[in-house]
């Protein structure tokens, strides 16, 4: 019962670990750093090439996912890795809070 208790601890503190990086993304930042987004993915996140998705109003934590699985190699898009690669921490966190804020207009 102990051992299950100590999990349950453990498993509540780094979800709020992971949603307090989440949290930290800056609104502005990702509006800034997603100019580079907007060719493929489009200015208001909703591409018009049947190739990009929509990036608009998606969860924080799939665009943080997405993103540092292209950056690790663990999902394969050529062109997306490419991009990727060249993102620190927090412009993930930015990026993912720009993209996500985008469906609650």
């Amino acid at each position: 019962m102990n051992a299950a208790l100590t999990a349950a601890v453990a498993m509540c503190a780094l979800a709020a670990a992971s949603s307090a990086a989440l949290a930290a993304g800056d609104v502005k930042a990702g509006r800034a750093k997603a100019t580079q987004c907007a060719a493929c993915h489009g200015i208001d996140g909703m591409s018009k090439l049947p190739e990009a998705p929509n990036l608009a109003g998606q969860t924080e934590e799939y665009l943080v996912k997405a993103l540092n699985d292209f950056r690790s190699g663990e999902r394969k898009n050529e062109m997306m890795t490419m991009m990727a690669k060249t993102l620190s921490d927090a412009d993930v966190a930015n990026l993912a809070a720009y993209y996500h804020s985008l469906g609650k207009q």
